[in-house]
Formats: structure tokens, sequence, C-alpha cells
């Protein structure tokens, strides 16, 4: 054989080394797609959150000027409860008020925020804030005494707590002391 049939055969037979073969058209094309559909999953999911968020701040925003308006519409109750001791005139002036304090509850209900009472119940952490703390053995140990801040929920969570004295049983120890 001659040098040239030995290079002419060299160039015609495959190498022994051979490279992965190039991805077919249809194979690359799946993988594109597959690609795609994963971006546009993920940017789903990326809007469906960013507009819960969205509702979360507002609705946490409008629950934070509610309890801000609280504490005015608590010393307006209180003020109200010693109508009683009031002149004929200052009385009628009070029930104007009154009108005014009814039309802000039922505002407060319309968007779902409630008051409800705590005297008398078992102290809830998440809905009560202990003020003050009373040694006493005619309730049981843990119960609301009396209630100095009404709180307030929206659904089922808290947007107040309502500010409570508890009881709690005597130390047997101190008694015995004195």
């Amino acid at each position: 054989m001659t040098e040239e049939e030995k290079n002419t055969q060299a160039s015609e037979t495959p190498p022994a080394e051979t490279h992965a073969a190039p991805p077919s058209v249809e194979e690359e094309l799946k993988e594109c797609k597959d690609k795609y559909l994963r971006l546009l999953a993920e940017m789903e999911n990326t809007r469906k959150r960013l507009q819960k968020e969205k509702l979360e701040m507002n609705r946490f925003s409008i629950e934070n000027l509610i309890v801000e308006f609280l504490a005015p519409m608590d010393n307006l109750e209180n003020a109200l409860k010693f109508t009683h001791q009031m002149s004929e005139e200052t009385s009628q002036w009070a029930m104007g008020f009154q009108m005014i304090l009814t039309q802000f509850k039922d505002i407060l209900s319309a968007h779902g925020i409630i008051a409800f009472d705590s005297e008398g119940t078992l102290f809830d952490p998440h809905k009560h804030q202990p003020i003050e703390v009373e040694e006493t053995e005619t309730v049981p140990e843990g119960t609301i005494v009396k209630e100095f801040v009404r709180g307030y929920r929206s659904g089922d969570r808290t947007i107040r707590p309502a500010r409570v004295k508890i009881a709690k049983k005597p130390n047997k120890n101190q008694e015995n002391k004195e």
C-alpha cells in the first residue's frame, strides 16, 4: 500500500474517539418546551404570591388603622357610662354621642371586626394581655376577674388583645407566715 492509499483509508475511517452525537431537533425542541413551561409556571406562582402579599398588606394596614381608632372609641364609651349622673341637657348630648359610638361599632362589625368579652373566661395568651394578678380562692386559677380594656378580633385573628386582671391561687407559705 502506498502512502496515498494509507492517508485516504485513514481519513475514511472514523476516529477511535467518538463525540456524543448532537441532540436531534426534536429533543432540543422538547427541552426548550419543558424550560418554557417551567418558567411559565414559576411566573404564575410569583404572580399569585405577590397578589396574596398585597392583599395581606392591605388587610394589616386597615387593621392597624382601626386599632388606632379603638382607643378614642374606648374613651367615648367610658365617658358615656356616667350619663346617669348628668343633667337633663347634658344627657341629651350624651344620647347623640351614644348614636355616634353605635355607628362606629356598626362600621367595625361590617368589616368583620368584633369585640369580645373576657370577664369570667379562662386566660388565653393569644387573646388577652395580663395587667394585674389577683390572689383569690373564689374563682379558679387563670380565670379573668376584670377586663380593663376590651379586646377586638378580625375573623380568628386578634387585632387588639383585651387587657385583663387574672385570678391566682393564694400562696400558702405567705399565709402561714402572717
